[in-house]
């Protein structure tokens, strides 16, 4: 399971995809956020792909995110930070009955779910589960599948 968050112009997202040992995809999402900050963008992508894995059934799951600092949250924020709630409920998850791992990637090898991200800039607010009408979500798990490295999709 890979996620991604972004913000644009103050404006957060989100965006996930369940993808099976193969690399090919099971379920993706994406979910318009709001006015809110990276950091809880990052963190919601984690948690909603995370249930999502856990309702799918699936008990061995490699969670990547190229937010270093959700990942450092997750495992040492204290009770008093901001974002505790999905920091407490990313720990809840990781706590079920099933082997995770969280896995730092970097931003290069999390295109697919950076394009996700940016999906969930034009939905409207909410969780949404992306389907095939996505051309360009296949093209980037194209590249995924036979390991080329792309440049993000986010301008700077």
């Amino acid at each position: 399971m890979n996620s991604d968050g972004l913000v644009v112009n103050g404006q957060a997202a989100t965006g996930g995809i369940l993808r099976g040992e193969d690399g090919r995809m099971i379920k993706a999402f994406a979910m318009n956020l709001g006015e809110t900050s990276i950091t809880r963008a990052e963190l919601e992508g984690i948690v909603q792909g995370m249930r999502l894995a856990w309702e799918q059934g699936y008990r061995k799951v490699m969670v990547q995110t190229d937010s270093q600092i959700a990942i450092y949250l997750i495992r040492e924020a204290a009770d008093r930070h901001p974002h505790f709630l999905l920091v407490q409920e990313a720990r809840r998850l990781l706590a079920c009955d099933w082997q995770v791992q969280l896995i730092h990637v970097f931003r290069e090898g999390n295109v697919v779910v950076d394009y996700l991200a940016l999906v969930g800039h034009s939905l409207p607010f909410g969780f949404h589960f992306i389907e095939g009408h996505y051309p360009l979500l296949n093209y980037w798990l194209f590249f995924y599948l036979i390991g080329v490295e792309t440049p993000c999709l986010v301008n700077i």
